[in-house]
């Protein structure tokens, strides 16, 4: 049983998903809010961080060009709306992205996002992501995914009235082209193996 801490015990319990998220300390584990449930999940494989290291650095190139920051894994997106808390596997912004409070970039400012998807993530990634980036704002959205027969790479782009509009999948190993605002010729190929 948990004692209360002096500083809060007459502070009133959290009543939303998001108001127990901000009331958390920091955890060494991926606390998101997805369609109203907290998730929370131990980090990622090394494989599930390889390919999005790989990404980044295939995408080096352009984050150099043009001034954008990236990350992966490593920072929390604040979803435009319901404000709900989510951590892409690898987020592309601008220098000066909008921010919700010190610790999340705001959705709506960010270029792209990219997920990885794992056997505990297939549902979330696959289903329930598209739809939060698109309602947030999120120009492009990457799907990697190793755990698809056979393995795949999609991109979704064009968000309008809360999904995107257009979707490409190739088999994994094949060049997609990630549109506006980015406009790179990916090589899928860097996630086999």
């Amino acid at each position: 049983m948990l004692a209360p801490i002096p500083d809060t015990e007459n502070a009133p319990l959290p009543s939303t998903p998001r108001e127990l998220f901000d009331a958390l300390p920091p955890l060494p584990l991926r606390t998101e809010i997805i369609n109203g449930r907290m998730i929370v999940s131990p980090m990622g494989t090394p494989e599930h961080g390889r390919s999005a290291m790989r990404l980044c650095r295939a995408l080096f190139p352009l984050i150099d060009e043009h001034g954008w920051d990236a990350f992966t894994g490593n920072v929390d997106v604040c979803i435009d709306g319901p404000h709900d808390p989510i951590i892409p596997d690898l987020v592309l912004a601008p220098l000066e992205c909008p921010r919700w409070g010190d610790r999340e970039l705001l959705s709506s400012g960010l270029l792209m996002v990219a997920e990885v998807v794992s056997p505990s993530s297939i549902r979330e990634d696959r289903e329930d992501k598209p739809d939060i980036y698109a309602r947030g704002g999120v120009p492009v959205m990457l799907v990697i995914d190793p755990e698809d027969g056979p393995p795949s790479v999609t991109v979704l782009s064009d968000p309008e009235h809360g999904s995107y509009q257009t979707v490409t999948r190739v088999t994994m190993g094949k060049p997609l082209r990630l549109p506006f605002p980015i406009d790179f010729d990916l090589d899928t190929g860097i996630f086999l193996g």
